[in-house]
């Protein structure tokens, strides 16, 4: 099977499969999260393009955000769906790392797994938490949580273990702090350290007019 078809048989299960997600973490931002990939690949040399796709459209077929924790269900699938459409061992394997290794986990994502495709699909992905889709994404799950929007007695908190961080129960505008203002200065990419400047200038200019507006 050529790779477009492909492409578009995994866009349709993904569409699918997510008709009914959260909209921070849906098919729509599974497609912006693709687009900003093939837009930093195409600055990029020697690389996989196809295993970079597959990665973008894969990566949050099963976030473990939704799955209590679980972060093996994802990978798993994305496997399934890989093998079920008679993509090479290789190219699975490196697209299982890669969707494994994307995920922020509080800042504490330690690996020995490194790829010119991982920074690219990390970068993409870091990117739509950032800027004015950044600030809409967090509300939206914030509200599906049930969480505050803000609380002057909850100090956001920059030194949490992996599993404070998956477990943290915090007003959204925390999550600015000890997530977003982190991405800009994470990114591998040189595309994707020029798009974040400008995204993570928006954040910082929202955050200051929320913050003179609450006080």
């Amino acid at each position: 099977m050529h790779t477009p078809d492909i492409i578009y048989k995994i866009k349709n299960t993904v569409k699918q499969k997510l008709e009914n997600a959260e909209a921070g973490h849906d098919w729509f931002h599974v497609e912006r999260v693709y687009k900003i990939a093939v837009k930093i690949a195409a600055t990029e040399t020697n690389i996989d393009m196809s295993v970079i796709e597959y990665a973008a459209l894969l990566h949050d077929i099963a976030d473990s955000k939704f799955h209590d924790g679980d972060e093996t269900i994802g990978p798993a699938l994305a496997r399934d769906i890989l093998e079920e459409l008679d993509v090479s061992r290789e190219k699975i394997e490196h697209t299982v790392k890669v969707i494994e290794n994307i995920s922020f986990k509080g800042g504490h994502s330690f690996s020995d797994f490194a790829s010119k495709e991982l920074d690219i699909v990390r970068d993409a992905d870091r990117l739509d938490a950032i800027g004015a889709i950044g600030v809409a994404r967090p509300f939206n799950y914030g509200g599906f949580k049930g969480r505050k929007l803000y609380d002057p007695e909850i100090s956001p908190n920059l030194n949490m273990t992996k599993e404070a961080y998956k477990n943290s129960t915090a007003p959204t505008i925390n999550h600015f702090y000890e997530k977003l203002l982190l991405l800009k200065d994470k990114m591998k990419t040189k595309e994707g350290k020029r798009i974040a400047e400008e995204r993570h200038a928006f954040l910082e200019l929202y955050l200051s007019q929320f913050m003179s507006e609450v006080n």
